[in-house]
């Protein structure tokens, strides 16, 4: 069993080897989580650790990633399907016309908190509402790392406090608590968040910049010259928060609603799938939307940006990043290194205030 020194050498080393090779020198974050992972090796190879013990506890984590990679993957094809059928660029094209520039940070934060308590996903709505949000922000010069936040920071909060969540659900049932119960303390700290959050959001509001009106209705314009823009495409979100609704499996989600979104491009889009795939076969253009790259010339250079997709493709960095991580994790786990750290926090845990700050900082 390594010491409490030893255990938390790979974490230092993490952070200085991520800040410094990151931060300041710009390498990617794959080869450095690997080279931390070699130092939580070398350290379990000291403790006993064999080499065989260490590969199979890396596995399983890998195996316990597994959902979440194919989650990942079915987004990336699910957001080029949605984008070349219109469908984003359909609610881009009726948000810009009514969601006020103003309130957008609290729109996008509110409409993304009702989706997921309604659904009881954070993923599945950042996933559709979130990238139609930041399409409308895009358009109306809104700050988009601040969309992204309030994206996100909706999204999250419906999730932890929608009784259909299955973290919810899970966090209730494993500590034999009653889940409405469960959901009521956590509003005790979820409440004074929000109102702080829609509070800051307010005030961003009115103080930053946003395009003139003449622009947003050049941007609408170009949106319908190259789509075809239709009601009927509402078909494929509509279908598939009812399929959230009624808790069919997430990927099994994901992949009905690109097969739904590719068909609705096949049908309202054939042009756009022509030029994707650069001949006269607008089933290789499909697919080209489900796992690659793909642009189409606009004629507003926004906008060509906005509706350029990478698939699935554009999720393998994000799929490299949590395999490097379950190796570090993985060497981690096998050496004891996790429990000797966990084992110093359980000593203070011996009240309410304390459980809270262990759990925090261990965390």
């Amino acid at each position: 069993m390594p010491t409490f020194t030893e255990s938390v050498i790979p974490i230092i080393a993490m952070m200085v080897i991520l800040t410094v090779g990151k931060g300041y020198l710009g390498y990617a974050t794959e080869p450095l989580l690997l080279l931390v992972a070699a130092i939580a090796g070398l350290i379990a190879y000291r403790v006993g650790v064999t080499w065989d013990e260490m590969m199979d506890e890396i596995c399983q984590k890998i195996a316990k990633g597994m959902p979440a990679i194919l989650i990942l993957t079915c987004v990336g094809a699910l957001v080029g399907t949605w984008m070349a059928s219109g469908t984003i660029p359909m609610m881009i094209y009726y948000g810009v016309q009514i969601v006020n520039p103003t309130f957008m940070l609290v729109t996008a934060f509110l409409i993304t908190a009702v989706v997921s308590i309604v659904t009881g996903t954070s993923w599945g709505s950042v996933a559709t509402m979130g990238v139609a949000l930041m399409g409308i922000a895009s358009t109306l010069g809104v700050n988009l790392a601040a969309t992204a936040g309030a994206v996100i920071a909706g999204s999250y909060f419906g999730d932890k406090i929608s009784p259909l969540s299955e973290t919810t659900i899970l966090a209730s049932s494993i500590t034999d608590v009653p889940l409405f119960r469960h959901i009521r303390y956590m509003l005790i700290t979820t409440t004074p968040s929000l109102i702080i959050t829609l509070t800051i959001f307010t005030v961003m509001g009115f103080v930053i910049e946003t395009n003139s009106t003449a622009h947003m209705e050049d941007f609408a314009t170009s949106l319908k010259d190259t789509f075809t823009i239709t009601p009927w495409l509402l078909i494929v979100p509509l279908v598939t928060g009812i399929l959230i609704a009624r808790k069919v499996p997430s990927i099994i989600t994901l992949f009905i609603s690109t097969m739904l979104a590719g068909i609705c491009a096949i049908i309202f889009q054939p042009d756009l799938l022509r030029e994707i795939a650069g001949e006269n076969n607008i089933f290789k253009g499909v697919m080209m939307t489900f796992y690659g790259s793909t642009g189409l010339d606009t004629g507003n250079s926004m906008l060509t940006d906005l509706v350029s997709t990478r698939g699935m493709a554009g999720m393998m960095d994000t799929v490299w990043l949590i395999l490097c991580a379950m190796c570090f994790g993985g060497a981690m786990t096998a050496s004891g290194m996790l429990g000797s750290i966990t084992s110093v926090f359980v000593r203070f845990m011996k009240g309410r205030v304390s459980v809270v700050a262990s759990t925090v900082c261990s965390c």
